[in-house]
């Protein structure tokens, strides 16, 4: 099962680029953030006319997440669990079944928090503490389960090309980081990272100062596998090429292939 996550900034100015994506990497399951819609505008037709099952969890303008899937998604639920203030739509999750096995799939797209201090950091840490224990309740369910999505975390200096220059962004202060560890650490694989200990992969490239052209990019965009997935796990790769085509996301494409 290839499942992939993708940050789209957008489906209205993304469909095209989105849909020569999914023809070419055929993944089973996409897992996207930033849609930027309400749910009654989301395109499903078009996904559905290309075999995709199309669930979403939108908003106006802003945020939104979506699950398109080759397969039947089944006991669907939308938004994060803790808070039931919080009308941003970030948290999206939903179970696949393989050919011998169910995965529960959380898609997410993580506050950014910035600017720090002020209130969209503290809604960050709060709504990381809430993933925390839904994540802990995955782990406790012993059932193979994946969260994936934008993180809008850079986990440690060699996943930014200059660290130098986000010293003091949401994204690598050290109370960020150390909530992201503190979730990994309930026993999560960082599928990439188990896969590519090497530096110098990114998944997010600014749109400003030539950033894709200098290579000047930080990967924030994740999967983290209970212990069911990660035993699964066959491969995890970064689709960076996408970002070089016309009209890109801002984010490129990471994904997985379980033996399930």
């Amino acid at each position: 099962m290839k499942i992939a996550t993708f940050n789209i900034n957008g489906i209205k100015a993304r469909i095209g680029a989105l849909t020569d994506w999914l023809k070419e990497a055929e993944p089973d399951v996409a897992v996207l953030q930033e849609i930027k819609s309400v749910d009654e505008a989301f395109p499903r037709d078009h996904f559905e006319d290309m075999g995709y099952n199309v669930e979403t969890h939108g908003q106006k303008g802003f945020n939104g997440v979506a699950l398109l899937s080759r397969l039947p998604l089944e006991d669907v639920s939308r938004g994060l669990p803790g808070d039931d203030s919080d009308d941003q739509a970030r948290w999206i999750e939903a179970t696949v079944m393989g050919t011998h096995q169910a995965v529960r799939i959380c898609g997410l797209y993580l506050p950014n928090g910035n600017p720090v201090p002020g209130p969209k950091y503290d809604y960050k840490l709060a709504w990381m503490e809430r993933l925390f224990h839904r994540a802990e309740s995955l782990m406790a369910a012993e059932a193979p389960a994946i969260i994936t999505g934008d993180f809008n975390i850079i986990p440690q200096s060699e996943d930014a090309a200059t660290p130098s220059e986000w010293e003091g962004d949401a994204l690598f202060l050290p109370e960020s980081r150390a909530a992201f560890r503190r979730i990994v650490n309930l026993g999560f694989t960082e599928a990439f990272r188990a896969r590519h200990p090497e530096p110098g992969h990114y998944t997010f490239w600014d749109y400003q100062a030539g950033a894709w052209q200098r290579n000047n990019g930080i990967r924030i965009d994740h999967f983290l596998l209970t212990p069911g997935c990660a035993d699964m796990l066959t491969d995890c790769q970064i689709d960076s090429a996408v970002r070089g085509r016309d009209k890109p996301s801002d984010h490129v494409p990471v994904w997985i292939d379980l033996d399930v």
